[in-house]
């Protein structure tokens, strides 16, 4: 006997009911990127992104359906010849007839998104938006709370590499080892547009990703002469890797029906450093 599963728009309804398209930032790219909505979906698989490597393990899982934090087509895309990963990507899915999907930012600012799930797994109490939404104000950009109890930054820097997923990159830290933090705020994926936030600016510490150095430097120049948080930097796909769990239990408790698996495939770019 097998289970029935429900069709592409069914999953799309699922999607927008868990992860709103309203949410999401106007530059972004999200929803159905390919596929037929009245195709049957079994299986449907989870990564951060769709590079070559996740689109070959959803089709060798049989899925029927990739769904993907980071949008592919979210940049300028003049062309999907198979010459270029782009192209290559959607033809390979298309051709073993499994969609795709991305929830990206909408899935960023719900109260079980990528900021919010590493908010809980650090145990923040009290944790609340850094940019809150205007629509719904528990919605919103990164979190800001407070540590169950203080510690120093160099453990809480390595509490977060035992939290995450081994990257070549590693848990770059500005600050001092034994620094006391007790309040924290953080948004997963790149955040160094909210460096400047009054919750960033009075946090002890401000976990993010993709720190660029003269952004990273002015932070703590300020926090020099006036005050400011220490900053830890993590990998970006590591940050944000943590939701496909979460993402995946919402999915089986709406699609009772469907098979929904998740990818441990490190798509972190980087391979390894030299010192």
């Amino acid at each position: 006997m097998t289970t029935k599963g429900a069709t592409l728009a069914d999953v799309e309804t699922c999607v927008e009911a868990l992860w709103p398209v309203a949410g999401a930032e106007p530059w972004d790219a999200i929803g159905l990127l390919s596929g037929d909505p009245a195709a049957e979906v079994r299986r449907i698989h989870l990564a951060v992104d769709a590079v070559l490597d996740t689109v070959d393990e959803a089709i060798d899982a049989g899925a029927d359906l990739l769904l993907v934090h980071h949008p592919l087509l979210l940049r300028g895309v003049t062309t999907v010849a198979e010459t270029r990963y782009k192209g290559a990507a959607l033809a390979r899915l298309i051709r073993a007839g499994c969609a795709l999907i991305a929830a990206h930012t909408n899935a960023d600012v719900v109260t079980s998104g990528t900021s919010a799930v590493l908010a809980d797994r650090l145990g923040l109490r009290q944790a609340r938006p850094l940019v809150p939404s205007i629509a719904n104000p528990v919605h919103g950009i990164g979190r800001v709370g407070e540590l169950p109890e203080p510690t120093t930054l160099g453990r809480l820097a390595r509490g977060l590499a035992d939290l995450l997923p081994a990257t070549a990159q590693g848990i770059r830290v500005a600050g001092e080892y034994d620094r006391t933090v007790s309040r924290v705020a953080l948004c997963a994926g790149a955040g160094d547009a909210y460096l400047a936030l009054p919750d960033v600016l009075a946090a002890d510490v401000y976990i993010t990703s993709d720190l660029r150095h003269h952004p990273a430097s002015e932070a703590r120049e300020n926090a020099r002469v006036s005050s400011g948080p220490a900053l830890v930097d993590v990998s970006h796909w590591a940050s944000e890797w943590l939701w496909l769990e979460i993402a995946a239990a919402q999915l089986r408790d709406a699609l009772p029906g469907v098979e929904v698996t998740v990818s441990d495939l490190r798509t972190d770019p980087w391979e390894f450093v030299v010192v």
